[in-house]
């Protein structure tokens, strides 16, 4: 079964489509990144799944429970870290997270959250006392409470500091190795690199892409970033460069830098008419394509 399915999910505001025909599957088990420029449409996804929102057409479920028809049986099985989540400014650390085990009638002792999430020495300060970070990292501990068989998180890292971000990421490998699955939309790609198994990337209401990281790579022409340094770089190197087969940017870095992405196959011929020109190379490396350089690909022309 599968922890998240939409169907051809759409949402409409008047004229303005937040959500254009949506079909995404998240297995069991599994930890998905979620990505998008501002206004694409992912927060207005998860609160459809979260029945904040409703669809104006297709259908999207949880566990086989529809998020609309069968939200409480949805939520039962989920814990939520929303973006720009307000807390309780006169409540405790302490009380946030009884008020969360109340709420799923879970037993327990609270110190054991607030000490993984990294506030137990403020658990008793009234969160009205806390930083942004420290707010956030209550907030995830909240939604840690009853071991949640799913984790939807919008911007998790928002105000968390490097240390913080990383500790983050942490526990949400621990999640999924005990068998949670993990959605989570962040703008933080390397974040989303790093933990992920699979990506998807919404613009304007489309999702114009789900793959693994390698698989999306292979998509974009094998993914190939070749940095060359050259003993010159006259005017026309670069566009001699691009005219190779398999060539799809050629850029000058700097006077003597040239960084070019390609086919795999394409590197010697590079390399070929680089000599036929006269051009002499110094050296040269490979780099894969980053997930910002994806992203970027997929968002930055439509």
């Amino acid at each position: 079964m599968a922890a998240i399915e939409a169907e051809a999910v759409s949402k409409r505001y008047g004229t303005e489509v937040a959500l254009d025909r949506v079909d995404l599957t998240v297995a069991e088990g599994e930890t998905f990144g979620f990505l998008g420029p501002n206004g694409a449409g992912k927060s207005t996804f998860i609160n459809l799944l979260l029945d904040f929102a409703k669809p104006t057409d297709g259908s999207a479920s949880i566990f086989g429970n529809d998020c609309q028809g069968a939200g409480v049986a949805a939520r039962d099985r989920i814990g939520v870290l929303p973006e720009g989540y307000s807390v309780f400014d006169r409540l405790t650390g302490r009380q946030h997270v009884e008020y969360a085990m109340d709420s799923k009638d879970v037993d327990g002792d609270p110190s054991q959250i607030l000490d993984r999430v990294g506030i137990l020495d403020d658990a008793d300060r009234t969160a009205s006392d806390y930083s942004k970070g420290m707010a956030q990292r209550l907030v995830l501990g909240m939604a840690l409470v009853g071991e949640p068989d799913l984790l939807i998180l919008d911007e998790p890292s928002t105000g968390l500091d490097p240390n913080g971000a990383a500790e983050m990421r942490a526990i949400l490998e621990e999640e999924n190795e005990r068998g949670a699955t993990v959605f989570f939309s962040s703008h933080i790609l390397e974040q989303v690199e790093a933990v992920c198994d699979r990506v998807g990337i919404l613009q304007n209401g489309e999702l114009v892409a789900v793959d693994t990281i390698e698989g999306l790579r292979e998509s974009l022409g094998g993914g190939t970033k070749l940095v060359i340094t050259l003993d010159r770089l006259d005017d026309g190197t670069a566009e001699r460069v691009r005219s190779v087969a398999g060539v799809e940017t050629a850029v000058a870095r700097d006077e003597a830098t040239l960084e070019v992405t390609c086919t795999n196959d394409a590197k010697m011929d590079i390399l070929v008419e680089l000599h036929d020109a006269g051009v002499d190379v110094v050296n040269f490396r490979t780099e894969e394509a980053s997930l910002e350089d994806m992203f970027i690909e997929y968002t930055g022309n439509r």
